[in-house]
């Protein structure tokens, strides 16, 4: 059988989980994820666990968080004016917000979650929401997908 190479795109279906054994994503019941191995747009670490596999195989990997999302960064927990997003709700501790942001490669968005909120002050962290983890991930292969079939969603 066929194995999987970089430059593949495959589909897969995971459960992935945190050290305290936290389910993060769960792809069991629904659609499988699919994704070219070894795309900027896919944490290494992933693509280096499907590495190797055939069709139906299943794989327990553990992805150290340097080819997961990397370390937190502290300099990314930012006080900003109050007045300088505009929400269409109230800004709560915990919620996760996409700001839009204007750069010199095109507008990207950002992640953010809210830390705090004050009268004046919105602090909010720019990390991905699992820098700083180690991911534990039950992987299996459902299927190696050519460019020419219909059936790729990317």
């Amino acid at each position: 059988m066929r194995k999987v190479q970089v430059g593949d795109v495959v589909s897969i279906h995971c459960v992935g989980r945190l050290a305290s054994g936290e389910v993060f994503e769960d792809t069991s019941q629904g659609e499988p994820f699919v994704f070219e191995v070894g795309s900027p747009e896919i944490i290494p670490g992933l693509s280096e666990a499907v590495l190797g596999m055939t069709e139906g195989e299943e794989r327990e990997v553990v992805i150290p968080k340097e080819k997961a999302f990397g370390d937190r960064d502290e300099n990314l927990v930012r006080s900003i004016p109050r007045d300088a997003i505009n929400l269409d709700v109230e800004p709560l501790p915990g919620m996760m917000l996409n700001l839009i942001v204007d750069t010199p490669q095109g507008e990207m968005t950002f992640p953010a979650m809210v830390m705090n909120v004050t009268e004046e002050e919105i602090i909010l962290d720019l990390n991905p929401p699992l820098a700083g983890e180690d991911l534990y991930f039950t992987i299996k292969l459902v299927k190696i997908l050519n460019e020419s079939e219909e059936d790729i969603i990317l």
